[in-house]
């Protein structure tokens, strides 16, 4: 029987193994104290590799792990040992540049920090259940900034609609005043 492609988690984590980011989509790990043993274990099966140019597939725990180093940021997705490692890399990779696009490309732990709102989006617009949403890295940023944009933001620093729907909004009140 045929399934969707799904991914069991995704986790960024720092130079030391530590969580960053992480969203879990499976019942494979039910506790935290399981959450965390899995990430530790995983990271320190990773850390010596060097996957800084491009994505590395591991089998671990009779699962598929695809990850990629940048800076001192770790990014990790998990699928079941029968899924395609084509389609796991190709998230990893859309997970990977979206946060590179939000970060604009300073994507280290501290930034990631500042900015773990628009991380833990970007995941909600890549994965939903386990289920593979998008993986295209220019929309998956799209959606999140425009999702982050505060109304009050500046007129620069918004998109021509969202400029029109403020001076929309504005008009709006002056006239009903």
């Amino acid at each position: 029987m045929d399934s969707c492609p799904s991914v069991k988690n995704i986790l960024l984590l720092d130079s030391e193994g530590k969580r960053v980011a992480v969203k879990y989509y499976s019942d494979e790990w039910p506790t935290n104290a399981a959450k965390d043993a899995y990430e530790k274990a995983v990271f320190t099966k990773t850390q010596k590799t060097n996957a800084r140019t491009e994505a590395e597939i591991t089998m671990f725990e009779n699962n598929i792990v695809v990850y990629k180093f940048v800076q001192d940021l770790h990014f990790f997705v998990t699928g079941s040992e029968d899924e395609n490692e084509l389609i796991l890399a190709t998230v990893l990779q859309g997970f990977f540049d979206a946060v590179g696009i939000l970060l604009r490309g300073n994507a280290d732990k501290r930034e990631a920090l500042e900015n773990l709102d628009l991380i833990l989006l970007c995941l909600d617009e890549i994965v939903d259940g386990g289920i593979i949403l998008e993986t295209d890295a220019d929309i998956i940023a799209g959606k999140v900034a425009s999702n982050s944009m505060d109304a009050a933001a500046p007129l620069s620093e918004q998109t021509i609609s969202q400029a029109l729907a403020t001076a929309r909004e504005h008009l709006t009140r002056s006239l009903l005043k």
